[in-house]
């Protein structure tokens, strides 16, 4: 992996063009309240300024707790000014949930890459709202979408014995379409996951560096 000069001058997303109004690189981390949206976005931001960049982050959590969508932008480049991706403006949409992939879907830019984790979860919330689950979400995004990863974290996570490694599963198939070095996650997840858990982690971003 290339390392990443502290001031550059292209968009170090794999096979995305400059965005023509700002040098920052956005990034939507997009899913529901207990899958770990706010951890790796905590993760991201950290890696990228060690990287040597500039980086904002803004958050939606509100209803985190009850299960709702969480959403979070990282923006970050040789100067940010503003913690907010522009409308349709994201280089990457990281989805941990197939429907939520579906529902921001329309904020990637033209070019844009989106991952997705194959995986289904209802929100609590929608108990008591007329909310309908999109069954064809997946087949949606493929017609919508030239650049779509679907990651089987759920699945992966399972196997490797805890769930919530899902996140860092999604998390090495992010920083493959990232040119920062590979060595930089791997110290900044040893030192944000929970004590116990860093070798776990650690197999789990390298299984989804493979996806």
């Amino acid at each position: 992996m290339v390392g990443v000069n502290p001031e550059p001058k292209t968009n170090p997303v794999v096979g995305v063009a400059p965005d023509p109004d700002s040098a920052a690189i956005n990034v939507l981390i997009v899913g529901v309240g207990g899958q770990g949206v706010l951890l790796a976005s905590q993760i991201l931001s950290e890696v990228a300024l060690q990287a040597g960049f500039d980086v904002k982050k803004s958050e939606v959590h509100g209803m985190a707790q009850r299960g709702g969508v969480v959403t979070s932008h990282v923006r970050f480049g040789s100067r940010v000014y503003s913690p907010l991706i522009p409308e349709r403006r994201a280089d990457v949409i990281l989805a941990f949930e197939r429907a939520e992939a579906l529902r921001w879907v329309h904020e990637l830019k033209p070019g844009g890459s989106l991952i997705v984790n194959d995986h289904k979860l209802i929100p609590p919330i929608a108990v008591d709202t007329q909310y309908v689950y999109p069954d064809d979400a997946l087949s949606k995004l493929k017609e919508k979408v030239k650049k779509l990863n679907i990651v089987s974290a759920a699945e992966i996570s399972e196997k490797l014995g805890n769930p919530r490694l899902a996140n860092t599963v999604l998390l090495g198939a992010l920083s493959k379409t990232l040119d920062v070095d590979e060595a930089i996650w791997r110290e900044v997840i040893s030192r944000r996951v929970p004590k116990g858990t860093v070798d776990a982690n650690l197999k789990a971003f390298e299984e989804g560096r493979r996806e």
